[in-house]
């Protein structure tokens, strides 16, 4: 009667004690980061490989600890491929901080569900401002609404939805090398989609936009997957403002550069979009999952999302700060306490040095590859992505990357390029270093020779 007592309560959990264990777990992560250079950064299994190391059922009785810790090493590390190396050059390297990483286990701990804002009062109200904070740090207009999706293909489809319901249209416009989450989301709600050409600096030919009367939405992007150029926002804004289109801008991966006035360049027009996406679990030192969404037409967003059960209806003055009725998803994690931690424990000056010590690691591996014969540049580099090829056949440069991953000591990913396979080189590891440029660029004209 009355419930579990004290000491039944305890036994649930007598196998796991939060200090003894807990301690553990943040000497492995700490041990972890420093060692990872030590590791290969590609990880060296094949598929299916991990699953078949592991029990077929889930245990009977409870473990402690302790085992989890050992078969993270001994099990599953192996098959880790180490987005925390400083020679993780691959697709857009990121980097998960200390700051960051210990307001991930503070969330987990508090284990809030903003569903509502009474659910999660400090949840909701935090998130609210860190996006003002950072939109203040990229320079955005003030007064945009601004909240924190898991990822950017979710931003993305949230805008969709946001455009078909305010427009009553069902195309959606965007260049060839905007990113596949546009075309995804098009396809999930059943809206058609037509790509724009592109120039020479794989930008989108905003000329070429054509008959934007049936446009939902126009979807510009700043800084593209494969070459990270910058779509022409102001001409794209103009033309979806004389058509009623919505404009949402993908910046993604490039959109944290902006913390550095000397790049808003790229911003330019952004104050004319409908909605933004910036990742900063990209390049801003936040762990995955952490994508920042911002509109000015926060009405639109509501209308299109907003749906209360009686189950959830609260007074109306709180209704309105329920960040649900804002996006897709109803439950919420407390993403907003890491981005807080960031913004807090590196501050402006630090975001700013660690943008710049990418561009400027790039802007190297860029003259290097410029310098030396046989090698040459694919596209221009207006961030910390270098597109470059060995001279001679597709072939040889598929040979060339798989060799050079199969090595352990880096990781690089590939795009095409005016129908060309091409090599990608993206800085963005904090804890990169000159020295593991050079050492990339000693394996790619070693393995180059290597034939």
């Amino acid at each position: 009667m009355g419930g579990l007592r004290g000491a039944d309560r305890g036994a649930l959990l007598v196998l796991t004690d939060l200090r003894r264990d807990g301690a553990a777990a943040l000497e492995w992560a700490a041990r972890y980061l420093e060692r990872v250079t030590e590791l290969p950064v590609l990880a060296q299994v094949e598929p299916g490989e991990i699953a078949a190391r592991l029990p077929s059922s889930a245990p009977e009785e409870p473990e402690p600890f302790e085992a989890v810790l050992r078969d993270l090493d001994e099990v599953l590390l192996p098959g880790v491929t180490h987005w925390q190396h400083p020679r993780y050059f691959a697709y857009f390297a990121t980097s998960s901080s200390e700051p960051a990483i210990l307001a991930e286990l503070l969330a987990a701990a508090l284990n809030s569900v903003a569903i509502l804002w009474r659910t999660a009062p400090a949840a909701t109200e935090l998130e609210g401002v860190v996006l003002g904070w950072t939109a203040e740090l990229l320079g955005l207009p003030a007064g945009w609404h601004g909240h924190i999706e898991d990822s950017a293909s979710t931003s993305t489809l949230a805008a969709l939805i946001a455009a078909r319901a305010a427009t009553g249209r069902d195309l959606v416009v965007c260049s060839v090398h905007a990113h596949s989450s546009v075309e995804k989301a098009a396809r999930m709600l059943g809206m058609r989609i037509r790509k724009v050409p592109i120039d020479e600096a794989f930008r989108m030919r905003a000329t070429e936009l054509g008959d934007l009367d049936e446009a939902a939405a126009v979807v510009a992007t700043v800084g593209t997957t494969a070459a990270t150029s910058v779509d022409p926002v102001p001409a794209i804004a103009e033309a979806c403002e004389r058509s009623g289109a919505w404009l949402h801008v993908d910046a993604a991966y490039a959109g944290a550069a902006m913390v550095c006035p000397e790049h808003r360049w790229a911003f330019a027009g952004v104050e004319r979009a409908d909605s933004l996406v910036v990742n900063a679990h990209k390049w801003m030192l936040t762990p995955m999952d952490c994508s920042l969404f911002w509109s000015r037409r926060p009405d639109d967003l509501r209308a299109a999302f907003s749906l209360i059960p009686e189950y959830l209806r609260t007074p109306d003055e709180e209704d309105a700060l329920s960040l649900s009725e804002y996006g897709p998803a109803l439950g919420r994690r407390f993403r907003a306490l890491k981005l807080w931690a960031v913004l807090r424990c590196h501050g402006r000056s630090g975001l700013q040095a660690h943008i710049r010590r990418g561009i400027e690691l790039a802007a190297m591996f860029e003259r290097w590859v410029a310098e030396e014969p046989g090698w040459e540049l694919c596209a221009p580099r207006p961030f910390s992505v270098v597109c470059f090829r060995l001279a001679g056949s597709d072939e040889r440069n598929r040979e060339l990357l798989a060799r050079v991953n199969a090595c352990g000591d880096m990781f690089m990913s590939h795009a095409v390029l005016d129908g060309r396979y091409v090599l990608r080189l993206a800085v963005g590891q904090m804890r990169t270093t000159e020295e593991d440029i050079r050492l990339a660029w000693e394996i790619l004209r070693r393995e180059a020779l290597a034939r």
